[in-house]
């Protein structure tokens, strides 16, 4: 039951990542400018942080089970139309289609693992395994990816979703049992349509805004857009008998430094692994599938540390490790911001292992931390939450990448001086964050851990 979840997670966090050793590719072949690229990868990443939530509610109500099979069928489909595209148009909406299939994966699995392992020691190792595989998807994203462009082209990044998706609606029907909540929630439509419009503006705008100029009106304007949708969204929500995202639970500063860690976190991982795939090929020169070679070790580390943390938060909490994360960010950061500008590939493959680290050690204490420190009745709304936050932070990443990568003009290739203070200064910001709010969580195992 564990590994048939995993693998539909598997699918979401591939996904995430596999699309931006290709996007050179892709971009040229569909006539995509530069600037445009990331709404590539953002459309897959704002759908899918936007309806995480809802879908938990309708697995609540609807059934885990029945859910993620429909979920697995939209993924697949969405995944063959991305590969069929035929104009940069189709693509995106058809990435955004895959959005709303994994929207449905992600919170039932963990829904499911949280269910399935009560006693607090045995969740955080089911927990670590979940995350690691989560965090290894992200991982091995841009490797798998530049392999497949290389032998296959482009498409067949899209098109390997579809018979892994087939063999996961397989095993989901033999091995996963139905299951519903005693007391679903309600879905929170004028929730749900704030939520998306909220996310999708601030990524929007974050996009956008480097070739339109922060000062121009239509920037100006949809900054104050923006801003009116977030105001709504808490008067909504705080008047809501079951809101979609509940404001009053990130005053619990275990679970609101949480989240707050997931969204640093990724916006570090996804920022470093676009501006990483973007300077190797337009700045270098180098193949797709050198690119995933230097991103190679960045996936060992992810992947071998994400079960070590896994065990460590059983055992001593979810601080520790959480500190240690943000520490390393900051090292990783720092160590690719300083020299010469002029990163070799050697140097960038050192960095991503340290990046690695980091992100291997974050995962599980953040998922533990956000499950635990609220009453198990909310478990579900607390995961669904922590997801939305990672990919929420994934979109904002992919477009802060691109804002700080714009500043080397639409000629093509991606100047190093723009990479290193930009990109790599935002990940050691990431990381001091992420150490900061280590702080506010308990020192000792618990609920809280």
């Amino acid at each position: 039951m564990l590994a048939t979840c995993c693998l539909a997670l598997f699918l979401v966090g591939l996904d995430t990542t596999i699309v931006n050793v290709a996007l050179p590719t892709v971009g040229a072949d569909l006539g995509i400018a530069p600037t445009a690229l990331p709404w590539v990868v953002d459309a897959y990443t704002l759908v899918l942080a936007s309806l995480l939530i809802s879908s938990g509610a309708l697995a609540d109500r609807f059934g885990r089970r029945r859910l993620l099979r429909v979920g697995l069928v939209v993924f697949a489909g969405a995944s063959a139309l991305c590969a069929l595209a035929p104009t940069p148009e189709l693509l995106v909406a058809a990435r955004a289609v895959q959005g709303v299939g994994a929207s449905m994966l992600s919170p039932v699995g963990l829904a499911i693992v949280v269910g399935v392992f009560p006693d607090h020691r045995e969740r955080a190792r089911a927990i670590g395994v979940w995350a690691g595989v989560f965090g290894a998807s992200m991982a091995v994203g841009p490797l798998l990816g530049g392999a497949i462009v290389e032998v296959a082209g482009w498409r067949w990044v899209f098109g390997v979703d579809v018979p892994v998706a087939v063999l996961a609606l397989g095993l989901t029907a033999r091995f996963v049992p139905e299951s519903r909540a005693d007391r679903p929630r309600r879905l929170d439509l004028p929730g749900q349509v704030l939520l998306t419009a909220a996310v999708g503006g601030a990524v929007g705008l974050l996009i956008e805004a480097p070739h339109r100029g922060w000062t121009s009106p239509a920037v100006l304007l949809g900054a104050g857009a923006l801003l009116v949708v977030v105001l709504l969204l808490v008067g909504v929500e705080l008047r809501r008998t079951e809101p979609l995202v509940d404001p009053r639970l990130f005053r619990v500063p275990a679970f609101a430094g949480a989240v707050a860690a997931a969204v640093a976190v990724f916006v570090a991982f996804n920022a470093a692994l676009l501006a990483t795939s973007l300077h190797l090929q337009d700045g270098r020169g180098l193949a797709p599938t050198a690119v995933g070679a230097v991103v190679l070790p960045l996936a060992v580390a992810a992947t071998l540390l994400a079960p070590v943390s896994g065990a460590l938060v059983g055992r001593f909490g979810a601080r520790g490790p959480l500190l240690a994360a943000g520490g390393v960010l900051v090292v990783a950061g720092a160590l690719l911001r300083s020299g010469p500008d002029d990163l070799a590939p050697g140097r960038l493959a050192v960095g991503l292992f340290v990046l690695g680290i980091g992100f291997g050690l974050a995962n599980a204490p953040i998922t533990t931390t956000s499950v635990s420190s609220l009453p198990p009745e909310r478990a579900g709304v607390a995961g669904g939450i922590t997801a939305a936050a990672r990919q929420l932070g994934a979109a904002l990443g992919i477009a802060a990448a691109g804002a700080v990568l714009a500043r080397a003009g639409d000629g093509g290739g991606v100047a190093t001086a723009d990479v290193v203070p930009g990109v790599w200064t935002l990940v050691l910001a990431c990381g001091v964050v992420v150490a900061g709010l280590a702080s506010v969580l308990p020192r000792t195992r618990g609920r809280g851990a």
